[in-house]
Parts: structure tokens; sequence; C-alpha cells
């Protein structure tokens, strides 16, 4: 019904698909399954990983330790053939240790910049929560303008820049909290949860086999550049673009929310939703598309008032789908 309906919109055509959008779909789905290949048990954080990589946005994995956040960020990482950073952060951690500095050369008599971490494609930010706030503002600039300003200079980043973050939740001495600001950046927030007793099996069994845990290359950096510009054209229904709209809505009058999801996080859902698709190798969204990925995107987006403390973010935001008419 959906596709007669955006049919009937769109002219007779617009909707098939090109030999070169099955080809990069193809690609970004053997992404998919090289990842799950290698991190097992964990299929639904590797594909909204892969779906903020192709919506150009950037992920936050925040669950205990041992369950598979770092390899989660690893495995994604060397599946790119790309350059990839990891950021060990801890409370002496600088700005500059992060950017990057301005070294004096006494040769030539001038200083000199030494680019940091963060100028790659896959920075790899691991336990972002131990950084001090000083150290987390550094990230707020690259991670919204592909940008870094050092001595009031601004250097662009590469095309391709991912950033991956993970926290640990339970543990609370020597760490700084990331504001809402900082959370805001972050197109999808996940968590992994413990693997199931067969999954567990699996991994005891590629343990006791000593098979390796290691990704293999799948996509270059021009492939996946492509694949987001491909993404981007994915086909949104208007009728979608208002559902967008009134979950939005919906969470900034919410008995239960406080403050509500922002313009940015409309439309962080929308290119999601998109790239959602693209991956399921459609070149259109449906609402199952929206509603699938909407508590990953809003859930960190929201406060939610004291009484509804003990309710999950993510649970907020399934109750306001619950609430909205979807589109038929």
């Amino acid at each position: 019904m959906l596709i007669e309906v955006i049919e009937g919109v769109k002219p007779a055509g617009t909707l098939e698909k090109s030999p070169e959008h099955l080809a990069l779909s193809a690609k970004a789905q053997a992404l998919l399954n090289n990842i799950n290949n290698v991190l097992v048990g964990q299929s639904k954080a590797a594909r909204l990983a892969v779906i903020a990589l192709i919506a150009g946005g950037h992920v936050i994995i925040e669950d205990v330790p041992g369950v598979g956040k770092t390899l989660l960020a690893k495995s994604l990482a060397l599946s790119i053939m790309g350059t990839f950073k990891r950021i060990q952060c801890t409370p002496d951690l600088l700005p500059s240790d992060v950017s990057g500095v301005s070294v004096f050369e006494q040769k030539e008599g001038i200083f000199k910049f030494m680019p940091g971490p963060i100028f790659t494609n896959i920075l790899l930010t691991d336990e972002i929560n131990r950084a001090t706030p000083r150290t987390q503002s550094s990230l707020l600039e690259a991670m919204e303008e592909r940008q870094v300003t050092t001595d009031g200079i601004t250097r662009k980043l590469p095309q391709l820049f991912f950033v991956l973050a993970t926290q640990n939740p339970i543990e609370q001495q020597g760490t700084f909290p990331l504001p809402e600001a900082q959370l805001d950046r972050f197109m999808i927030a996940l968590s992994l949860g413990y693997p199931k007793p067969d999954e567990e099996a699996l991994i005891l069994a590629k343990t006791l086999s000593e098979d390796t845990f290691t990704a293999q290359p799948i996509l270059t950096t021009e492939e996946v550049e492509m694949a987001q510009l491909a993404a981007r054209k994915v086909f949104v229904h208007e009728t979608l673009i208002k559902y967008i709209i009134a979950v939005v809505n919906t969470t900034r009058q919410h008995p239960s929310i406080v403050l509500g999801v922002s313009p940015r996080g409309s439309q962080l859902l929308l290119r999601a939703a998109q790239a959602a698709a693209f991956i399921a190798g459609r070149n259109y969204v449906t609402p199952e598309d929206i509603k699938e990925i909407a508590p990953s995107v809003l859930g960190h987006r929201i406060v939610p008032k004291v009484k509804a403390k003990r309710i999950s973010h993510a649970d907020l935001i399934q109750s306001v789908l619950d609430s909205v008419a979807v589109p038929g």
C-alpha cells in the first residue's frame, strides 16, 4: 500500500533502483554481515552502528564491561579500508591530546602543527565519560562540523569522519557524565546487553578453536562516501515527514518528559531512516524504518521527569510511538 501511495505522488520510474544503488546497498549489507561474523549475538547493535555510519552520524555505546563494546567499534573500523585511531580517555587527557598541538621547530624557526588522533576516518573514544568536560568539548566542533579549530586556525577533517564512543554506566568514580549538548551530537545511542546462552556458547567455541575475532576489510572510504550520498537520495514520502514531526512534538508535550527532542533529533531520525531503508535494499522509507530506530535515535535526547526516572528512555520513546498514529 505504501509503495502505491508513493508511486502515485512521484513521477513514474523514479523509484526504480539503479545498478549503482543496488551495488552500494549490497556492499553495506556485506559490511553488516562482516561485523556479525565477529560479534556473535549482537546483530541489532551492529545494524544500528552501520546505519549511523551510512547516515553520516556518530554512535555512543553504553554498557557494562566485557560485552563487546570495543570489539564492535574495532570490527566496524577494520571493515573499512581507512585510517583508525583510538583514544583511551582518562581524567588527565587534555584537549590538545585529541585535536593536536603546535610545536616550535628550531631549525625552521616556525610553529608546526602536529595533528592529533582526531584527524582520522574512524575514531574510537574508549570510556569517554572518564575524560573531563573540557576534553569532551573538544569533540563537539569535530562531530558537528567536521573541522577542528586550534590556535585560531580551522582545519578540515577527512570527508569520512565517524566517532564511536563507549562508556561504562556502572562505574561512577573518576567519571564525568556527558552533558545533553554532547549527547545530542551522537546520532544513535545503543547498548549490547548480555548474550543468550546459545550465543555465549558460540563465543566460547570460537575462543577454544582460536578462531579470530578480527573483521576483514570490506569497503574503501570512497565506497562508504558513495553509500552515504546514495542513502541521502532515498525517497521519503511527505506523510512520513509529518509522522516524524508528530513523534518529535509528542516528546515535547509528554507528561513524563521535561525536555523533548530538538530539531536536530528529527533531522537525524530522518537521515537514519533513509540509511535503514538503503541497507535493506530499498530506495524509499517505510514507517517500520522509523519505528525501528526511533528509540535509539531519540532516547538519549530526552530528559524524563523525576517520577519517570525508573523508566528507560527507550521505553519512553516507545510509549510516544504507541500514541502516534502510523501512516497507512
